[in-house]
């Protein structure tokens, strides 16, 4: 099952993994990030209107359990993954009434010669807390678009563009409908595991509740990554705070990449896909 997990990965650029996990960390997880979303300030939620909210994991130590979650990280060695780093991670919770997450992927390293290799050098882990379906702003994908070229490319901007995540345009190409993505509705508990070059995307929430997903970066093989992209990684990761429990501090720590070479990081402004390596 695991292989075929793996092998989807590949193929689609995304599996999921199902029941990971109890009902008591949901239970808490959702406390807390209903919390947090409770103290928004209007510039945030103005902000990020299409992604409801973008806050940093360390804001709790709760998360470093759900960072360090054994289930997990047994999912990515069982895949073949021996080697798991952890960077950042953050709480995205999709108010009632907010528009479609924008077309976008994740990766920066477009120069680097492994930038189209099979095997993922970045994941997302996303955790929903609630079951998703196309009404509360389930996930939307392009499979196979974290490799082959696909025509949204050509025509989209910048990721996270303020412009974009305030969603002062609806009508961009970013927001549109694709003749070849598909709905990927889960159960909470599940984990979606995605390759950060996937393009990827959700419906609106129209639903009455709030939908929240919580998503970690991992580096499945920090050890096998070029130079430039382990310099970077190190530079994004997320600092843990001080005052965190020893407990929760260390959990986070052991998974965080460490790099003392000398190598330039590559500058994550630098977004756009090179049409050269898509043969």
């Amino acid at each position: 099952m695991r292989k075929n997990r793996y092998d989807q990965l590949i193929r689609d650029g995304f599996c999921i993994c199902p029941d990971l996990l109890h009902a008591d960390l949901i239970s808490r997880l959702r406390k807390t990030t209903q919390r947090l979303c409770d103290a928004m300030t209007e510039e945030h939620k103005a902000r990020f209107r299409v992604q409801g909210s973008m806050f940093h994991t360390s804001l709790d130590p709760l998360f470093a359990e759900l960072i360090a979650w054994p289930p997990a990280l047994d999912e990515l060695k069982a895949m073949g993954f021996k080697d798991p780093s952890f960077t950042d991670g953050y709480i995205i919770s999709k108010p009632p009434g907010s528009p479609g997450l924008f077309w976008h992927y994740d990766w920066f390293a477009w120069e680097d010669p492994t930038a189209y290799d099979p095997h993922p050098q970045q994941v997302f882990l996303m955790y929903y807390l609630d079951d998703t379906c196309p009404e509360n702003g389930c996930l939307r994908v392009i499979p196979g678009s974290h490799r082959d070229h696909n025509p949204l490319h050509d025509i989209l901007a910048k990721p996270h563009d303020e412009a974009l995540s305030s969603a002062k345009d609806l009508d961009r190409p970013e927001f549109s409908r694709r003749p070849d993505e598909i709905d990927v509705p889960i159960y909470a508990g599940d984990l979606l595991i995605g390759d950060a070059r996937l393009l990827h995307a959700t419906h609106p929430n129209t639903s009455n509740e709030r939908r929240t997903v919580i998503t970690l970066w991992f580096q499945p093989d920090f050890c096998d990554l070029p130079e430039r992209i382990k310099a970077q990684m190190v530079h994004k990761t997320h600092t843990i705070p001080d005052d965190w429990p020893p407990d929760a501090r260390e959990k986070v720590a052991r998974l965080n990449p460490v790099y003392h070479g000398n190598a330039i990081p590559y500058d994550r402004t630098y977004y756009k896909r090179n049409p050269r390596l898509t043969d």
